[in-house]
């Protein structure tokens, strides 16, 4: 299926004519919040050493908070998805600010580890509450620019942690770890808290604003704004959906294991402390650039061949990661760390997109958050799983494996094609 490509003044000028201003500040304010959370997913593996010193722990025993932080980020997802498609974005992320916020700060004072297990995962689903309200906003202020809307929120999801990780790194002690968390999770409260006060959804039928509502033009509108509106049981009657969940669960689940565990596999295949720290301040960034550049690529070209493409480069990266950490080779290292990180991370713009286009735009929360549970399997293969594979045969052979599922995704997506009505 080809995007649509659509004149971007007509919703424009609809969208102001309902806000009063331009609908990209929603865009701009979800994702200011996005990159304030992306902490919580990219810092864990620069914090995870210092906390558990500081607590006398062995580094295993914290195995399950990260796979528990993905659990609660996508388990959360479809409540507060069909929540916000009926009653709005501002009361939920209030409450996100509190949530997300305050598991921050609460670590800087857990002295057990079944606090850090709780706290980790009360924070875990304030984030997974302004990631629906972020990714959302643009599908739903942006039927014309889903691929680069949802792009940007991503984006700042990936790319904003790489402002803090070298700032966590450089305090990663155990004595300067606690300040650390109490000034991230202070700007992560505050600045999610006031985020709420600017987002609002479009009312229904806004497309039709200012104009006539019967026109054929809106009527046949391509961007699904108001053709063929899926619930969420009409999609999970699509082979599609089951399709894209599997292929969501097989490249998420690569990813995570690289983004949760490259300063460990960089450490324990001989790379040094330096090529460690450089290999977790680029993967944020090579994610969210790859995910602006992917999306906006995807609204002009077959979003379905996107996926094929990026999937498969980034199982080609992980397997790179392999033979050049194996080699000692750090140069190389980091550049496939760049590689499979930037394939990796446009699933997070081109699934919803996907959703946008094959289910239409007025269930796309809770759509797309049904599809995003799949993450919890992913978290549960680059966490738990993962370091269980480690254990019984060696980094490099799980890293392997993980570029083996990424690969199986992207040939899967060559089948995907929209569904009959």
């Amino acid at each position: 299926m080809t995007a649509p490509s659509q004149s971007d003044i007509d919703y424009s000028a609809r969208a102001r004519d309902v806000l009063g201003f331009s609908r990209w500040w929603q865009v701009a304010a979800a994702a200011v919040m996005m990159g304030l959370i992306s902490p919580y997913q990219y810092v864990w593996s620069s914090i995870e050493s210092p906390i558990a010193r500081s607590l006398s722990l062995d580094p295993t025993a914290l195995g399950f908070v990260f796979t528990l932080f993905v659990v609660f980020q996508a388990g959360s997802q479809f409540p507060v998805g069909w929540y916000r498609d009926r009653h709005g974005p501002r009361g939920l992320t209030l409450l996100a600010g509190v949530l997300a916020g305050g598991g921050y700060l609460g670590l800087a004072y857990a002295t057990e580890l079944w606090q850090l297990y709780v706290l980790y995962s009360v924070g875990a689903v304030g984030v997974g509450i302004v990631y629906t309200v972020a990714v959302n906003t643009a599908l739903k202020w942006f039927p014309d620019r889903r691929g680069l809307t949802t792009g940007l929120g991503t984006m700042a999801f990936a790319g904003g942690s790489a402002l803090v990780v070298p700032y966590v790194r450089a305090n990663a002690t155990v004595t300067g770890y606690p300040d650390v968390l109490r000034n991230v999770g202070l700007l992560i409260g505050v600045g999610v808290l006031t985020g709420a006060l600017v987002l609002r959804d479009p009312p229904t039928g806004w497309v039709g604003a200012g104009g006539d509502a019967a026109d054929s033009s809106d009527s046949a509108d391509p961007t699904g704004a108001t053709g063929e509106q899926y619930t969420s049981r009409e999609m999970l009657r699509t082979w599609q959906f089951w399709l894209m969940y599997a292929m969501f669960v097989f490249v998420s689940g690569a990813g995570l294991m690289l983004t949760a565990k490259v300063v460990s596999f960089a450490q324990n295949v001989g790379l040094n402390a330096v090529t460690a720290t450089a290999g977790a301040t680029v993967l944020p960034i090579a994610g969210g650039v790859g995910r602006l550049v992917v999306g906006d690529l995807s609204d002009r070209v077959d979003r379905e061949r996107a996926m094929a493409v990026s999937f498969t480069l980034c199982g080609l990266g992980l397997f790179a990661v392999v033979w050049f950490g194996v080699t000692n080779t750090a140069v190389g290292f980091l550049a496939a760390v760049v590689l499979a990180t930037f394939f990796w991370s446009p699933q997070y713009t081109l699934f919803p997109s996907v959703v946008g286009d094959y289910y239409g735009q007025k269930h796309s929360s809770a759509n797309y958050a049904l599809l995003y549970s799949g993450k919890m399997w992913g978290g549960v293969f680059g966490g738990g799983v993962a370091g269980w594979l480690v254990t019984r045969t060696s980094w490099p052979a799980a890293f392997a494996l993980g570029g083996a599922l990424a690969v199986l995704a992207g040939l899967a997506a060559l089948l995907l094609r929209e569904p009959s009505a």
